[in-house]
């Protein structure tokens, strides 16, 4: 049983305090947007975050839904990551494969995402990247326990990655070990399982295509 709650009223003095709190972020640094926000909040706070924050060179990773997500599109956010049904929701459309959601993940690079991420669950996940490649990988096997909470580890665990290098091949498959390894434990995975996931997905060794090869670019 999920049980969730509404979130706390949020006043205007806060949303001021959290705005100017993100001052303090510089160039080099990395923030996330992540969830939905509370009723009380604009629902335009994170484009007016985003904005406030580009001449900084601050990469933003946007783990959202809907507008929320869409409105950010234009101040090219490094990553975001979609789920196959957030995604279905923007296009409204249905999807059932990893080779589905590719134009689409497209369509989202065209409107400004540098990287996108569409998390498919059991069906694994597929990235594409600021540099013109496509990655998909089939999901680890595993048992499921929690899924809250894997969407997040995935983000997380592709921008750990990313920094270990700034290889997308790596980063992506970070992401997806974080966010397996996190739905095959009762909490949060620790950094011992996410590197045995890893070391699973390693086995499929799966290879990148270009654009033109699956989106018709």
């Amino acid at each position: 049983t999920e049980i969730n709650g509404q979130g706390p009223a949020i006043g205007q003095e806060h949303v001021a305090e959290l705005l100017n709190r993100l001052e303090l972020l510089g160039e080099g640094d990395i923030l996330f947007l992540s969830g939905s926000i509370p009723v009380s909040v604009p629902d335009d706070i994170y484009r007016r975050i985003m904005e406030r924050l580009k001449p900084r060179s601050i990469r933003c990773v946007v783990d959202a839904t809907g507008d929320l997500l869409v409105n950010v599109l234009e101040h090219r956010p490094f990553l975001i990551k979609p789920n196959q049904y957030e995604l279905g929701e923007i296009f409204g459309r249905e999807f059932r494969t990893r080779d589905e959601v590719i134009p689409y993940a497209v369509r989202l690079q065209d409107m400004g995402a540098r990287n996108v991420l569409v998390s498919m669950g059991a069906d694994g996940a597929v990235l594409l990247t600021e540099d013109g490649k496509i990655f998909s990988e089939t999901a680890p096997v595993g048992k499921l326990i929690n899924s809250v909470g894997a969407g997040d580890s995935m983000a997380a665990g592709f921008v750990a990655g990313y920094l270990d290098g700034a290889d997308y091949l790596h980063a992506f498959r970070m992401g997806l070990a974080a966010g397996s390894a996190s739905a095959f434990s009762e909490y949060l995975a620790t950094r011992e399982e996410i590197e045995t996931v890893y070391g699973q997905i390693l086995q499929g060794e799966g290879e990148p295509c270009e654009y033109d090869a699956l989106a018709g670019r």
